[in-house]
């Protein structure tokens, strides 16, 4: 199952990068596909990229809302809030183990041997709900100019992702642009030296701590269509599903936690007791019998 979460990782990551003329236009791409809302955390101004991000997209309605108003022009972006609700409220926050490709690039640079593999403090794993609510909501909405506009706060000054996707890849296709590098690039360049580093000797520390979009997904996780059940019949306390599991939760004690991406490796690589099941809708999809050999012991009362 690894092996192809891996596969779909990859596909999802060409699909919505997918503009593969940007060497020869040396811009980005802006036809129709770039009205669509990527699933997961896509800089749109990626040169190949041929999606809009959703965090971004939110961004970009919150700055202009009370420019809207003061002229007279009263929108609400339906679409936007629509298609990350209801990727949310459908999978909650699978988006994160299978589509996104910064999750992806994150995954693989965990995987070089190099120093000791670290923890991060449960606390840390409120910031990308500080990130979500000031940094995406707050400051585009309050913080304005003269004209009422805000700006895009995440994306400008924190987002690692658009740095990689989009900022140094864009000085490449256009050496121009490297006469006004100035704090700002060489700000968000910090932020994505220091997620790039970190996750060598830390499992997804920016969708631990900062991805406001893992934010937002992992609030409908409880709510979701598609979900991981805990079987607690079946449950025996052994804690074999944390020690495989990427967000650095124990299963049976956070069923439903926001933190659980639904990598499902939990299930397929560590219980053997089946007690962890992926529901649709409430209707399981897997098999909750106990595997031959692997009866759960009995527990003097």
């Amino acid at each position: 199952m690894e092996s192809i979460r891996k596969l779909i990782q990859v596909i999802a990551t060409f699909l919505t990068n997918s503009y593969f003329l940007f060497p020869q236009t040396k811009n980005i791409y802006q036809g129709p596909l770039k009205i669509i809302c990527s699933p997961g955390l896509n800089c749109y101004s990626c040169p190949a990229s041929t999606t809009s991000c959703p965090i971004g997209a939110i961004q970009q309605l919150l700055l202009g809302v009370r420019f809207s108003f003061e002229t007279g022009s009263y929108y609400f972006g339906s679409y936007v809030v629509g298609s990350i609700g209801l990727i949310g409220t459908l999978s909650g926050r699978i988006t994160c183990a299978w589509l996104c490709p910064f999750g992806l690039i994150q995954e693989l640079l965990y995987k070089i041997p190099f120093g000791k593999k670290r923890q991060i403090p449960y606390f840390f794993r409120y910031g990308k709900y500080f990130m979500l609510i000031v940094f995406v909501f707050l400051f585009p909405l309050l913080l304005t100019n003269d004209w009422g506009m805000g700006k895009p706060w995440f994306c400008k000054y924190v987002c690692p992702a658009g740095t990689l996707e989009a900022g140094i890849p864009m000085l490449l296709l256009q050496p121009d642009l490297r006469a006004t590098l100035g704090i700002l690039f060489y700000n968000k360049l910090f932020w994505m030296i220091l997620f790039l580093g970190w996750s060598v000797v830390t499992s997804r520390p920016f969708c631990k701590t900062t991805c406001p979009l893992g934010a937002f997904y992992g609030i409908l996780n409880k709510i979701s269509f598609i979900k991981l059940e805990l079987v607690e019949d079946n449950c025996t306390k052994c804690g074999a599903c944390a020690k495989v599991c990427p967000m650095g939760i124990q299963f049976n004690e956070v069923a439903g936690s926001p933190e659980c991406i639904m990598c499902m490796r939990c299930m397929n690589e560590a219980c053997q007791f089946a007690a962890i099941q992926v529901t649709l809708g409430g209707f399981p999809l897997t098999a909750n019998q106990r595997l031959p050999g692997k009866e759960k012991p009995l527990i003097p009362e």
